[in-house]
């Protein structure tokens, strides 16, 4: 009990929304270096083995060569790697061409596959970004990638985007020696528990979004002011929990795998909680789905609204219309050029038929009124 109290303790830091959600933004790799290379260190019986030179990380093959003459595995932390810089490391480990292709590429679907003694795994991240005003051009979320090659005496990730860095999450598990002794698919349960616990986060904030849109759609409108709210901002809104849905949803699978299919390359007492990460993520996607959903709702209730005034509009530009067919006709019917027309001489023939006019007119405003139409 003591070891599941330390391992959620240390890959599950608190991460939900406080004023600001988490979102885990680092622009590890100065674009001027000459490597990918984040970190590289070895870890033996869950302690990190220093360098030869203080302050400074391994080189991939001085990694390897200190796990195969003493044990334990190697972590290799790669940001954005060229297929130059990362073909060394995939010839030293003997990554598959098709895997080291996708982690060079990104833009990958979430999946888990299997190459020989390697797991293969990709993570999408997911940043909240953070806006004063929600319009039709904001964006909302913002995707990154983590993939994660998982071996039995090492680990290799390879991010991409700004977002999603992994260096907080090896300060902890460096500080439970006896968690990290359980070897590399401890780091990829650490890596996949932080990725959804992001996706907790955003949803919070995602959800604050959506209860803002739908507070100003079925709110009254403040008196001169249009009924509904911008179609486009729903729009936006949609297409961004489109995005996340994306990240969320095919990750489900792996999850599942991970923590139901006994796997060599997984320690038993890891695989269990994978579950728990499996969990997590279902309630994220049930979440997702229903936002999608409510988001379609809102919207048909908007553009419902918007039909509505449209409607109440041309009710009251038909009802005036109605009132100025009165005198229009009265002067139609007096302005033509007969010689013999009713009243047309009489004294008092051009105050009565104004008056007439101004009867009947008052007389249709209060029954349109009275009916509802203006």
């Amino acid at each position: 009990m003591s070891m599941i109290r330390d391992l959620r303790a240390v890959v599950r830091p608190a991460l939900r929304k406080t004023s600001t959600p988490y979102n885990g933004y680092d622009n590890t790799r100065d674009p001027s270096a000459s490597s990918a290379v984040v970190d590289c260190a070895v870890y033996r019986d869950g302690r990190r083995l220093r360098s030869v030179e203080e302050n400074t990380c391994l080189t991939p093959r001085e990694a390897m060569r200190r796990v195969r003459e003493g044990g334990g595995f190697a972590w290799i932390g790669l940001h954005e790697p060229t297929e130059a810089e990362f073909a060394g490391i995939a010839a030293e480990f003997g990554l598959h061409p098709l895997a080291v292709e996708d982690a060079v590429h990104a833009h990958q679907r979430p999946k888990l596959e299997r190459y020989d003694d390697t797991l293969f795994t990709v993570f999408k991240t997911i940043h909240y970004v953070e806006h004063a005003e929600l319009t039709a051009t904001s964006e909302v979320v913002e995707t990154g990638e983590v993939m994660c090659f998982t071996g039995r005496d090492f680990v290799i990730t390879v991010r991409h985007g700004g977002q999603g860095s992994l260096r907080a999450l090896r300060k902890r598990l460096q500080d439970d020696p006896e968690l990290l002794a359980k070897g590399p698919s401890a780091v990829l349960h650490a890596i996949a528990d932080q990725v959804v616990d992001g996706y907790l986060a955003v949803v919070d904030a995602v959800q604050d979004d959506i209860d803002e849109v739908e507070i100003e759609v079925f709110s009254a409108p403040a008196k001169g002011s249009p009924r509904g709210v911008d179609a486009g901002r729903i729009y936006q809104l949609k297409r961004e929990v489109l995005e996340f849905k994306r990240a969320v949803s095919p990750l489900l699978r792996p999850m599942q795998l991970l923590s139901e299919r006994p796997m060599r390359l997984v320690d038993p007492d890891i695989q269990k909680y994978f579950r728990d990460v499996a969990d997590h993520l279902a309630r994220v996607q049930e979440q997702v789905i229903g936002f999608d959903e409510l988001l379609n709702s809102i919207l048909q209730a908007n553009l419902a609204q918007a039909s509505v005034a449209q409607n109440e509009d041309m009710r009251k530009i038909t009802s005036w219309a109605a009132i100025i067919a009165v005198p229009t006709m009265v002067c139609g019917v007096y302005g033509m050029n007969f010689e013999y027309m009713p009243e047309l001489h009489w004294k008092y023939g051009y105050p009565v038929a104004m008056g007439l006019v101004a009867v009947a007119c008052f007389a249709i405003h209060r029954t349109l009124k009275r009916n509802g139409w203006l």
